[in-house]
């Protein structure tokens, strides 16, 4: 028969220190698609994907903000 696997169970610091490790990510990389949107649309004179690049960037930037708003209570 096949043992039981037992899960390791997080303090809310360790479950806050991971997330916020997922979380920068999604952070950086929507920063970066948006610096490399301006460079397109300034440096090579490329509006169109540009553009394209420029919504990508805010969409993920968006998502890094509903999962944050999602997963943490904003104390007042």
């Amino acid at each position: 028969m096949a043992a039981k696997k037992i899960k390791k169970r997080l303090t809310q610091d360790q479950e806050f220190q991971i997330m916020k490790l997922v979380l920068d990510k999604f952070l950086w990389m929507g920063f970066v698609v948006l610096g490399y949107a301006i460079f397109l649309g300034t440096i090579h004179d490329e509006w169109g994907p540009a553009i394209a690049w420029g919504i990508s960037g805010i969409i993920i930037l968006v998502l890094f903000m509903m999962l944050i708003v999602r997963e943490y209570e904003i104390l007042r």
